[in-house]
C-alpha cells in the first residue's frame, strides 16, 4: 500500500506527467495498457480480443469535466461509440463502461443522470450492457445511488464496487436487493483511512467474501483480478457449490496477465478484457503503474539502457 501511494502522490506532481506524456519512452508501455486514442482503434482491438473468444469492456478514458458543454460532448461520444460497437459482427461479445463524472456529475446529478439515461437509451436498441464505473470515495455514494434511480427503466446497467472501501459490504447488499449487476474489484484510488482499508489481507478477505455472496445470490458477477490466491479461492468456491461457469465472468485488465486470460477461458470460464482508450490516459495509466512495480523496473532498466 506504502509504494501504491509514493507512486500516485508522485504521478500527480506536474513534471513526472510531462515526463510520462512527452518522452518516447514511455510509449511502449502506454501501448501496453491503452488501446489507442480513437473510437476505431478500440473496436478493432475489441473485434481481435472477439475472435479469440473474449468478451469486452470498453472503457473511452475521461472524468471530471468542467462544464455542462464538456460533459454533453462526452456524452456524443459514447452515443458515437456505442453505434459503433452495434455495427460490428462482435457487437454480442462487446460492452460499454463509463465514468459519470465524464457525463456531469460535478456540475450536478440531475446533468449526469441525464447524459447517463441518453447513452443507456442508446445501448438499449442494441441490446447492451453499460457498466458505470467506480470512482473515488467523493463519488461512490452518488454512483450507488444513481443504478438504484436507473436501473427500473434500465436493467442493462450496474456498477463496480471496490473491497478496500469500508462501505463495502452494504453497498454489495444494496446491489443484490436491487439485482444489478457488480464488478468486482479491490479499488485502485489513494483513499484516507476514515474511508478506505489499508491493510491487504482486509481488503483481499472483503474480496473474497463478496465474490462468494455474489456467485450464490448476485446477477452474473463480474470478478475483476489478477490475484492467483484469490482466482485459486473462487474457482474452489464455484467447484464445491456447483456453481454454473457460464453464471459469472472473470474480468482483467488489457494488456496484464495474458497468459492467466487464455489459462481461465481455456478452462471454460468467461473471460471479459477490460479495454481503455482515448485521450485522456494519464491517470488510467498512473494507476496501473502504482499496481505493478514489474512496470517501473521495466522503464527503469531502459533509462538506464539509453
Amino acid at each position: 500500500m506504502l509504494f501504491r501511494t509514493l507512486i500516485l502522490r508522485a504521478a500527480a506532481l506536474p513534471p513526472v506527467k510531462a515526463l510520462v506524456t512527452r518522452s518516447r519512452l514511455f510509449r511502449g508501455m502506454v501501448h501496453r495498457f491503452v488501446a489507442g486514442e480513437s473510437i476505431e482503434e478500440a473496436v478493432l482491438v475489441a473485434e481481435g480480443l472477439a475472435e479469440r473468444c473474449f468478451n469486452v469492456s470498453l472503457d473511452l478514458l475521461g472524468e471530471n469535466v468542467a462544464t455542462v458543454e464538456e460533459a454533453d460532448h462526452e456524452r456524443e461520444k459514447y452515443i458515437a461509440l456505442i453505434d459503433r460497437i452495434g455495427q460490428s459482427a462482435h457487437r454480442d461479445k462487446v460492452n460499454v463502461s463509463i465514468k459519470l463524472t465524464a457525463l456531469g456529475l460535478d456540475q450536478g446529478e440531475d446533468v449526469a443522470e441525464r447524459n447517463f439515461r441518453t447513452l443507456l437509451e442508446a445501448a438499449k436498441r442494441y441490446g447492451m450492457f453499460v457498466r458505470a464505473d467506480m470512482e473515488d470515495s467523493r463519488y461512490t455514494e452518488q454512483t450507488v445511488a444513481m443504478i438504484e434511480r436507473v436501473f427500473p427503466d434500465y436493467p442493462e446497467t450496474g456498477t463496480v464496487l471496490q473491497s478496500m472501501m469500508k462501505r463495502f459490504d452494504d453497498d454489495v447488499e444494496r446491489m443484490v436487493r436491487l439485482g444489478a449487476r457488480v464488478r468486482v474489484v479491490k479499488g485502485a484510488y489513494l483513499e484516507p483511512p476514515e474511508v478506505a482499508h489499508r491493510e491487504k489481507s482486509v481488503v483481499d478477505l472483503n474480496y473474497v467474501r463478496a465474490a462468494k455472496r455474489l456467485l450464490e445470490h448476485g446477477r452474473y458477477p463480474a470478478l475483476a483480478t489478477h490475484d492467483e490466491r484469490i482466482i485459486a479461492e473462487i474457482k474452489a468456491f464455484v467447484a464445491e457449490k456447483g456453481i454454473d461457469k457460464a453464471s459469472f465472468e472473470w474480468q482483467m485488465l488489457f494488456g496484464i496477465r495474458r497468459d492467466l486470460q487464455e489459462q481461465l477461458r481455456q478452462e471454460g470460464y468467461n473471460v471479459r478484457v477490460y479495454v481503455p482508450f482515448g485521450e485522456s490516459w494519464y491517470p488510467y495509466f498512473s494507476r496501473r503503474l502504482a499496481e505493478r512495480p514489474a512496470n517501473l523496473l521495466f522503464i527503469a532498466k531502459s533509462l538506464a539502457h539509453r
